[in-house]
């Protein structure tokens, strides 16, 4: 489920601070949400005014922004590397341990940001905490759903078939998978339940980012707040 909070004005400040990382020649990883949307976007102004850039899109919604925005695209498999991947998140602990998947593209982003020599957040100040405690998405085979729930349940999580807004039924993810959101309370032990969830069968990928963020860049109201990992 997407988290709201902040405002526009921060997350554009978070997304374009991001986007100035970007250099000539480089492969970047186009996350997907609102506060990435700002650097995509940013990234398509400086690629007018004579940028060499490639995208890699982690999402429909985020491959068609980079179109509207004239950013050359490709997909992982015709790169040798990616240099820098941007994206959002749900939130982001003392640790930049993170909780993707409001915007059920956690699966596609996890492969784009874990191959990128150096992986961005970019964010507002309400998607910051000092522990996880959001329920985490879990993109499950449609056969498997049953059986998820219960090795989820097993686990002490309580999950919650994600429904779709305008349609009757659940979210379809890109990859034609569904989405459990699954509440753990807090979470003292993020890569241990990483490691927990990435053993199940029936679980094509879950939201949990461990050990995989380079820096977040949290827009205020006056500026941007980097914080880098030790």
């Amino acid at each position: 489920m997407k988290t709201t909070g902040g405002t526009d004005d921060q997350k554009r400040r978070a997304g374009e601070r991001a986007a100035e990382l970007v250099e000539d020649g480089d492969v970047v990883g186009l996350g997907t949400g609102s506060t990435a949307a700002h650097a995509i976007r940013a990234i398509g102004r400086a690629v007018d005014d004579g940028l060499d850039v490639r995208g890699v899109p982690t999402s429909f919604d985020s491959r068609a922004l980079a179109r509207r925005s004239g950013i050359p695209r490709c997909s992982l498999d015709e790169v040798d590397d990616v240099d820098l991947a941007i994206d959002g998140a749900d939130q982001i602990d003392a640790d930049l341990s993170a909780i993707k998947g409001g915007g059920a593209a956690h699966a596609r982003e996890k492969v784009v940001d874990a191959a990128a020599d150096r992986f961005v957040v970019v964010a507002d100040p309400s998607k910051v905490a000092e522990s996880l405690s959001r329920p985490v998405p879990v993109e499950v085979l449609p056969d498997a759903l049953a059986a998820v729930e219960r090795d989820l349940e097993a686990l002490d999580g309580d999950p919650t078939l994600r429904r779709a807004e305008r349609k009757d039924g659940p979210v379809v993810t890109d990859n034609g998978n569904l989405l459990l959101d699954c509440d753990f309370g807090v979470v003292d032990d993020p890569a241990s339940l990483s490691t927990a969830l990435s053993g199940l069968p029936g679980i094509v990928e879950h939201g949990l980012f461990v050990d995989l963020v380079d820096a977040v860049y949290v827009g205020t109201d006056d500026g941007v707040d980097v914080r880098e990992r030790i």
